[in-house]
């Protein structure tokens, strides 16, 4: 067995505990200094977590002073950001400078991030529950990486997790994935203190917990008691104190540690039959042995938590739930509305004193040559990472040279495109990985699955390869290309953030590719979108689309997905119509991934068939290029009248035969039309802005598609709700009709859905005839 880690720098006690102190007073002083002494002139509170950070200061400390090796990555809950801040500068890592700009603009970001901190955290965190499985997908995105391009150094990858977190649905969503149970370098560190932010927890959860886990096949350790507890409960009576604590609530539990050493005596031994036992034991002790013994808890015993690291099994995921309690060593500790309180001036004072520091001059590393700065010298050594070798991702094609005919979907082509680049640039093609929750089947991956096989860490058996019957063959192997996951689209996201940050991790890009249905796209948005913050850059699908999967109903349609394209920071988003358009807009999307100033994509797809020479591909070799450049900028001419036309119709997607054959009948009518076919309504806002001088981005596809000599009435319509592309009324000095969706649908035939919606040939004539007063 290959062991994650090297035997740990053995520290004395003393020292530890004296380092814990510093990072407690740091990340305290961290928090006062944002609210209290930098200028607020509007009076917004600025926050900042001194009892979250406080329950987590041992833990944290203990890690990164003695366990961590630089292979190792770690997340860290969101309210600890104030003692990763504290635990860096003592590294030498983060100047003082930074330290007074916690939650200021350009400062400390509130939460820890990998792109926003001037240290780059291992993992951003903020999200509650997607943080704390990001190192899960981080695992399986260095394994992919290891087995295709080169082995990587196998690390641990540590969570240092909230208990309220595993509320969380995210959180066992991703430790139940079959993937999961495999991969010995997770360690999660559960930050027992069984507060929330209102709360004392009521249910007692660690032997649920500790169930939970242990049913997913990981090896739970439970870290409860500190050494002086344990001590206590050796001596005559102290069986009765474990059960007794043991057995009592957490808000219980809660109260007592804010009670008089007095009162303590009084409720502690409880009313049991072994209450007068426990008070015998109770009064051997004085008053601070008595406090300091009842908040003795392992997650703050240094001891307790060597011996647990000592103790984590390197072949399967391991949990450490670590008791702790929620502001320790604060006046505030165990308090239930601790969760944003700040210390008071006087408190704050009286914290600098116990921990050796001034209030005055906060900013104080260690002694030169002291122990404890010894140790932050090793540790700072030890923690010495080299660069990551800058990424240099394939060349993409922009055009396959296949002019598709017949009938076909968007869906379709996405599978036809992923094989054909394949063949054409198999150096770009070795670095698409594909993801699915279990759809690939229902999406048209089958070719692509069959063609590149199922990644896994070991090879697997496909029972069903000498079975005629059987279409999609089920190869699992190290060098497989496509991920499987179960229907979780929360780990479809979070695995796709983290294969599409391979290449500032490791240097080695990938072109990650996850494929869901579109209507799940909003289950997945928050994660997704948290994952483009972070800095991963990936290509999402939706595919089936809108309420063009007509018999699936109201039950299957997504309305707001193509507006939600529009508004995603960090991602371009397509809608094409025809196959060659799918081609070029993925293609384009894979051009932009696995680089500094790349982007993500989202591509919305149709399982619609609709008859390729509608796209009128232009033969001629220019023109053809000319007409990917407007596909990929965001829309082209597909029907240009003779003169001034009377009406534009603007389609996009699976609606665009409709907007064809409406002009063909307005034609008739009397009314020319032109008809656009849109692929992109987000480049086009983009263009929109940049022309009223708001962003950067070209222009000329809007002198293309609304040349000034050809501005009419517009009549656009979408599978999605008509807002989506309604800001393309200001282009035009006339009247416009927006049809889409924007009701909620049921099961039917395709013309009767459309009809139903107001989106069928008939409702945009009605509409051209309307805007343009031809009735």
């Amino acid at each position: 067995m290959t062991t994650l880690r090297d035997d740990p720098t053995t520290t004395g006690l003393d020292v530890l505990r004296a380092v814990e102190q510093r990072v407690l007073w740091l990340s305290t002083a961290i928090v006062d200094h944002a609210n209290r002494v930098r200028p607020n002139t509007t009076g917004l509170k600025v926050g900042g977590h001194q009892a979250s950070s406080a329950s987590i200061t041992a833990i944290m400390t203990a890690l990164w002073f003695e366990h961590l090796r630089p292979q190792d990555r770690v997340s860290v809950k969101p309210h600890a950001s104030p003692v990763l801040h504290a635990i860096e500068f003592l590294l030498g890592q983060l100047d003082e400078e930074h330290l007074t700009t916690l939650r200021s603009f350009g400062g400390l970001q509130s939460y820890p991030s990998r792109t926003k901190d001037p240290v780059p955290a291992d993992y951003s965190t903020g999200s509650v529950g997607i943080g704390a499985t990001a190192p899960i997908w981080g695992a399986l995105s260095r394994r992919y990486v290891g087995a295709h391009f080169g082995e990587q150094p196998l690390g641990r990858q540590y969570s240092l997790v909230g208990d309220a977190e595993l509320d969380e649905g995210a959180c066992w969503e991703a430790i139940g994935d079959p993937m999961v149970a495999g991969l010995g370098e997770i360690v999660w560190i559960v930050d027992f203190n069984r507060q929330s932010l209102d709360r004392v927890v009521p249910v007692l959860g660690a032997d649920r917990l500790r169930a939970l886990f242990t049913a997913a096949g990981w090896q739970v350790i439970t870290v409860k008691y500190g050494a002086t507890l344990e001590e206590l409960f050796t001596r005559p009576g102290g069986d009765a104190l474990r059960d007794r604590i043991d057995a009592m609530t957490n808000a219980e539990y809660q109260r007592l540690l804010r009670h008089t050493p007095d009162k303590l005596r009084s409720l502690l031994p409880g009313t049991g039959p072994e209450a007068s036992r426990i008070s015998l034991l109770l009064n051997d002790l004085d008053d601070a042995h008595l406090a300091r013994a009842l908040r003795d808890l392992g997650g703050h015993d240094h001891a307790a938590l060597r011996a647990a690291f000592e103790e984590i099994d390197d072949t399967r995921p391991t949990v450490i739930i670590a008791y702790t309690v929620k502001g320790h060593g604060l006046p505030t500790a165990g308090h239930p509305q601790n969760h944003s309180a700040l210390l008071t001036g006087t408190q704050f004072e009286e914290l600098a004193a116990h921990c050796g520091t001034s209030a005055s001059q906060p900013w104080q590393r260690f002694a030169p040559g002291s122990p404890e700065q010894l140790v932050c010298d090793r540790a700072a050594l030890r923690l010495r990472r080299d660069p990551v070798p800058a990424a240099h991702p394939p060349a993409v094609p922009t055009d396959l040279g296949r002019t598709p005919s017949g009938t076909a979907t968007t869906q379709s082509a996405l599978g036809r495109t992923l094989l054909d680049l394949n063949r054409v640039a198999p150096e770009a093609g070795a670095r698409v990985v594909t993801v699915s929750p279990d759809v690939s089947s229902s999406t048209n991956l089958g070719g692509w699955v069959n063609k590149v096989g199922i990644w896994s860490t070991d090879e697997g058996v496909d029972w069903f390869a000498d079975d005629a019957e059987t279409i999609l063959h089920w190869r699992e192997r190290p060098t497989g290309r496509h991920v499987e996951l179960g229907i979780a689209e929360t780990n479809l996201v979070g695995l796709l953030g983290e294969l599409g940050a391979t290449w500032s991790r490791w240097g080695e890009p990938l072109l990650p590719i996850g494929v869901l249905y579109d209507p799940f796209v909003t289950r997945a948005l928050e994660p997704w979108s948290f994952g483009l913050y972070a800095g991963g850059q990936s290509i999402l699908v939706g595919t089936p689309s809108g309420v063009t999967l007509a018999p699936e109903g109201g039950a299957h349609q997504s309305i707001t997905t193509p507006s939600i394209g529009i508004e995603q920071p960090g991602c371009t988003t397509w809608e094409p119509a025809f196959a060659l358009d799918t081609e070029w807009c993925l293609l384009a999307a894979l051009g932009q991934l696995g680089r500094p100033d790349g982007s993500s994509a989202y591509l919305r797809l149709s399982t619609r068939p609709i008859d390729q020479t509608l796209a009128a591909v232009p033969t001629d070799q220019a023109a053809r290029e000319r007409r990917r450049r407007q596909v990929v900028a965001g829309g082209y001419p597909l029907r240009r009248v003779t003169g001034t036309p009377d009406v534009t119709l603007v389609a996009m997607g699976a609606l665009v035969p409709e907007a064809l054959q409406a002009a063909a009948r307005l034609g008739a009518l009397g009314l020319a039309a032109d008809v656009l076919c849109l692929t992109s309504p987000d480049l086009l806002f983009r263009a929109v802005q940049a022309r009223c001088g708001r962003g950067d981005a070209p222009t000329w596809i809007l002198d293309s598609l609304f040349p000034a000599d050809r501005l009419s009435p517009l009549v656009t319509v979408l599978d999605g709700h008509p807002h989506t592309l309604a800001f393309l009324t200001g282009l035009t000095r006339h009247g416009a009709v927006h049809l889409g969706v924007s009701g909620f649908g049921q099961s039917g035939d395709l013309d009767s859905v459309y009809r139903h919606h107001g989106i069928d040939t008939d409702s945009i004539v009605g509409a051209a005839l309307d805007v343009t007063g031809r009735a």
